[in-house]
Parts: C-alpha cells; structure tokens; sequence
C-alpha cells in the first residue's frame, strides 16, 4: 500500500514539475515584452502594447483577510466616472493603504491596469501584471521534477522487487533521497529570491547539490544490496562456552595435588 501511494505522489509532483517547466518561457517572453515596451505617445483608444499612465481615484477598496479564495482588490474611477476594477496578487505595499477618495496612477499595458502606483510613490503589481516571477516557475520545475522521477524510481523497484529485503531497502533510500533533491531546489529558490540574484543562479547552486544527493543515494543503495545495512540480530541466544575440565594432576575433591 505504502509504495502504491509513493508512485500516486510521483505521479502528481512529475505533472506539477511539467506545467511549471512550461510555464518558464512563456513568463520569461512576457516579462521582456513588457520591460522593452515604449511609452503611449497618446492616450490609447484599444489593447495596445505601449505603456500609458493614468490618473484614477479610489472608490472602494477591500483586502479580504484571512480568506483563501478572495484576493485583494479595489474599485478605481476614470476621471469620466467610468469604473476600473482591480485584484492584487498579495496585499503589500499598496492595497492596506487604499481608502475611498485617494488618487493613484495606474499602469496600462494591452487593455490592463498592470501596476498601481500611490500619491508616495510605492508600486505595487496587480493580478494582471505580466512580472510572473519566471524564477519561481523554475524552482518549483526542478523540485517536483527531481522529486518525481526519484520517488517514481524508488516506488516502481520496490513493487518489483516485493518480497526480497534488501531490494525494499535500497528502493527507500532512493525514494527519501528523492526528497532531499526537491527539498534542495526549494532551499536554492529561496536563497536566490533572498538575495536578488539572477535566474542562472538557482542551476548553478542547485546542481553540485544534485550530484552530492544522487551520489549519496547510489552509495547507500549499494550498501543496501550488499547487505551492509542488514541488522545482526542473532536468531538464538548465544551459549557460553563450557569451562575447562580439571587437570590429571589435581584431586577432584580438595583442589590440593595428589600425594
């Protein structure tokens, strides 16, 4: 049952790592796209692909806290009264400060308000803006991916392998290794994001860790099949050895040398 539902798991995270592999290139042409976009000469009458600024007020604003299916979002006012509605992604560092009456500028990019900007100048990216954070898309690409393959191999040896110890052991190793190569993609992910590096960093950290887990999982695997990490629990109680018979020179009886 147990490795019937490690290939279940296999399965999904691989699907996971899939569309989110797929989704690297498309996030990475639309967030080039939009930093190579020149500004509206005009005031854009349709979806255009220039950048235009526009001036709104804020009628109504609502973050919804604590709730998982709502985002954060706000009504905004054309200056012909004509209603623009908004969502942000997450609630900072705009939207908590939005209030009926405040003016703000809005970034318009193909027919969207992409970036709202407040009266101090804090920027803050709506759920239209085209910043899809191609290197989480990445992270989470190589994390279900290394995980799922590992998992699948490990799940698939032991179903294969079902009755011989040895074997169920090594496919363990495998599969928790397997763990450890997600856990260290989400780890090099967060570090990048920490510290602002390029999207290349995040292969490069990522990859000597890849060889240390697998050479790691290949070694004790080994180990595994070869018995090294059987236990050695003796199947019968040990029996002390008998003692030494008495010397021919020696009285049974008083321990002194016969006379």
């Amino acid at each position: 049952m147990a490795n019937v539902l490690w290939l279940l798991v296999a399965c999904v995270a691989l699907f996971a790592g899939v569309v989110s592999a797929l989704q690297v290139h498309g996030a990475l042409e639309r967030e080039r796209g939009f930093r190579a976009s020149p500004t509206c000469a005009s005031v854009p009458v349709v979806a255009s692909g220039c950048l235009w600024e526009q001036e709104f007020t804020v009628r109504d604003a609502a973050l919804h806290r604590g709730s998982r299916r709502l985002s954060p979002e706000a009504e905004l006012l054309l200056p012909s009264g004509k209603p623009w509605h908004v969502t942000f992604r997450n609630t900072d560092p705009v939207a908590p400060e939005l209030e009926p009456g405040d003016k703000v500028v809005g970034l318009i990019w193909h027919g969207h308000v992409v970036e709202v900007r407040d009266a101090e100048g804090r920027r803050q990216e709506t759920s239209s803006g085209p910043l899809e954070w191609p290197e989480d898309r990445l992270g989470g690409a190589l994390a279900c991916i290394s995980f799922g393959v590992t998992a699948l191999v490990g799940a698939l040896w032991a179903l294969f392998a079902r009755g011989r110890r040895r074997h169920a052991t090594a496919a363990a190793i495998v599969r928790w290794h397997g763990v450890g190569l997600g856990g260290a993609a989400i780890l090099t992910l967060w570090a990048q994001a920490a510290n602002s590096w390029p999207m290349w960093a995040i292969p490069a950290i990522w990859g000597p860790l890849v060889l240390l887990i697998l050479a790691s999982a290949v070694a004790f695997a080994i180990a595994a099949l070869r018995g090294n990490l059987d236990r050695d629990d003796p199947s019968t109680p040990r029996v002390p050895p008998p003692l030494p018979p008495p010397s021919m020179g020696q009285s049974q009886g008083s321990g002194r040398p016969a006379r």
